[in-house]
């Protein structure tokens, strides 16, 4: 209604407003812990902690000004820490502190911005950690001086969430802005110094030219698109390729396929599995043409 058919915004409000009350939505809602948890954790590797449910209640475009988000959100600040969930001096962190992995830290910044949380500790760290390539990585701190895509998306993200949400700042839009340039300059799936196609990332194996939701934290092309038509960048060569890839994988039904999921426990089941028609890549497939033909 929102991105594709230009539904007035108070008939896109009104259906807005069941999230919390209806579907999947309200059953995330539901399944938070007394103590303002999901999945016992801030975060964890199932997929099914109170960051990844925050994640997909903002993918599911919870309102953050409904009750019920402004309820289930005091918990998490009031009383999520990360003890258990990452390096041992970060125990007693509140939640919408983070930790120290910038690509963690982005995805807590992204939901706390959209929920109006303070997070902006979070932010200034992230960018004291952008790289000379204009971009970010987890292995920064083991050495790596090369930036990582999934990184790099998960912190720009974060970056225009805050921006839109909470405050812009030239400091932070700079830093965005070089971001995205070192999406651009590899035309979002090639390697800078030979121009070959990244056919998997070194870090979880998964292919950028296959298509997941949720994302988590994994980069793949639909996904950097996405990112960019959210930024309002205006699309020119360096997106084409990536965007007949996206073009080219439309089934005969004028639908787009689940291509990958990854591991893990999903609380609500929001696609029918591997190979068949995903509404989440339909959606953001169709936006992304939808922005590159100059209809956005």
């Amino acid at each position: 209604m929102r991105d594709l058919i230009g539904t007035q915004e108070d008939e896109v409000s009104a259906e807005r407003a069941k999230i919390a009350t209806e579907g999947w939505g309200f059953q995330l809602l539901s399944q938070q812990s007394p103590n303002g948890y999901w999945g016992g954790a801030a975060w964890n590797r199932g997929w099914n902690s109170t960051m990844h449910v925050l994640m997909l209640l903002r993918d599911l475009g919870l309102d953050p000004a409904s009750d019920q988000a402004r309820s289930a959100v005091d918990l998490v600040r009031d009383r999520v820490t990360w003890k258990g969930c990452g390096p041992q001096e970060c125990d007693d962190n509140p939640f919408f502190a983070g930790e120290i992995e910038p690509c963690i830290n982005a995805q807590v910044a992204t939901v706390g911005a959209y929920f109006c949380q303070d997070v902006q500790s979070i932010v200034d760290k992230l960018l004291a950690e952008q790289l000379p390539d204009g971009g970010w990585n987890c292995e920064a701190a083991n050495g790596s001086t090369r930036s990582s895509f999934n990184t790099t998306i998960c912190v720009l993200e974060a970056l225009l969430e805050h921006e839109r949400s909470i405050a812009a700042n030239s400091k932070a839009t700079a830093a965005r802005l070089r971001g995205q340039e070192y999406l651009l300059a590899r035309r979002l799936f090639r390697r800078l110094s030979t121009g070959e196609v990244i056919e998997r990332d070194r870090k979880g194996d998964a292919s950028w030219m296959r298509f997941a939701f949720p994302t988590w934290w994994h980069y793949d092309v639909l996904r950097g698109l996405d990112y960019l038509r959210s930024a309002g960048v205006a699309p020119d060569e360096c997106v084409t390729e990536a965007i007949n890839l996206i073009a080219s994988k439309c089934d005969d039904d004028g639908r787009w396929r689940l291509e990958n999921q990854y591991p893990g426990t999903m609380l609500v089941q929001i696609d029918e599995g591997v190979g068949r028609p995903s509404r989440w890549n339909t959606l953001r497939a169709l936006r992304v043409l939808k922005w590159y033909s100059g209809g956005d």
